[in-house]
Parts: C-alpha cells; structure tokens; sequence
C-alpha cells in the first residue's frame, strides 16, 4: 500500500523549496544559459538517483548510524559549497556578457557540480532514508515501492529544474546588463556561501 497523495504533496513542498540546488541551477544558467541550467539540473537529478539507490541498498542506513561517516559528508559537501561561493563572488562581472557562445564553464562541469553538490548533501540521504518509507507500508515489496517513489521523486525534481532554469532563461536578457549580472553573482555566491556554512553547522 502507498500513500501517493500524500508522498506527493509532501514532495511537491520538498522540490520546489530553495536550497543548494536550485541556488547552483540559477549560478550556472545565468552564467551560461540554458543549455548549462538544464545540464546542471540533470546532475542534481543524477545525484538523487545515488541517493534513491543507497537508502534501497542500506548504505544510507549505514551512512546515519555512524557520525563519523555522517560529518565527512557533510564538511565535504560544506566545503564544495563555500568553493563555488568563493569562486562566483570572485568571478563576478568578469566576463564580459552572457551572450550565446561565452561559456562560463564545460557542459560536463556544470553536470558534475549538480551531482556532487546534491550527492554530498546528507540531508537529501535523511530524506531518502526516514521520510519516504513513512508513505508506504512495511513488508515484502516494500523495496520496490520506496524505488518507485523515489523514481516519482526524481521525476518530480526533474520537471520543476527543467521549468525553472526555462524561467530564469527567459529573464537572461535583463540579468546580461554588467551591473546586473554583477549583483546576481555576488548574491548567489553569498547565498553558496550561507549554505555551505549552513550545512556545516547544522546537526542531524
């Protein structure tokens, strides 16, 4: 038996809530337009399916039943996030325009900030691990519901990047005025920044 009404509507809230994620989409699509948001999405994405296949495996388990392991993660992922924080407020309004063909960094890059910033994210393996077996009931194949929710998860997180870096596309022509896109670096740097000590500090 699975809640889905629920799982969705609690998973809608958890999708279209600011955090990493969507702070690094909206870095890299105003850096390098769409093409590079929907590249950055696609990695966050791929970094949920990690996540999906951990907690399906156990090793989220494993990851939140010891601390040691637990705080590697999360000063690692702090870390990554304070980088790409430091590196946008340092970079910002160096280039000269956002303009088709002026890339602020490789399609491969911009996937693999997606991927690393949510793969060393533990709250995303809390996520995975103690919310979603709450919308489907225990016993045999259970497995296989909490892998079709985290599809649905996934699914669910897909679309709305994909609206989203659309959407911050659509305003690019406005943010490509150098004391604009001056502001916005600086801001979403900051906000990397915030994050990443955030994460840091903060405790299960």
């Amino acid at each position: 038996m699975v809640d889905l009404a629920g799982f969705v509507a609690v998973a809608t809230l958890v999708v279209v809530t600011p955090g990493p994620d969507m702070t690094l989409v909206a870095r890299n699509t105003f850096a390098g337009g769409r093409i590079l948001g929907l590249a950055t999405s696609a990695g966050t994405c791929s970094g949920l399916l990690v996540h999906a296949s951990a907690a399906a495996l156990g090793l989220s388990a494993v990851l939140l039943a010891s601390s040691e392991a637990f705080t590697v993660v999360k000063i690692a992922g702090a870390a990554y996030l304070i980088f790409l924080g430091i590196r946008t407020i340092i970079g910002a309004g160096r280039t000269a325009s956002f303009r088709r063909g002026e890339k602020a960094t490789t399609l491969w890059a911009a996937y693999r900030q997606g991927v690393l910033t949510n793969v060393l994210n533990p709250k995303v393996a809390i996520f995975f691990l103690s919310l979603l077996p709450q919308f489907i009931d225990p016993g045999q194949g259970s497995t296989w519901r909490l892998l079709l929710l985290s599809a649905l998860f996934i699914v669910m997180g897909l679309v709305w990047l994909t609206v989203y870096t659309l959407a911050l596309h659509a305003v690019s022509a406005f943010v490509d005025r150098p004391p604009v896109r001056r502001v916005i670096e600086t801001v979403t740097g900051g906000v990397l920044l915030v994050l990443g000590s955030r994460l840091a500090l903060q405790r299960r």
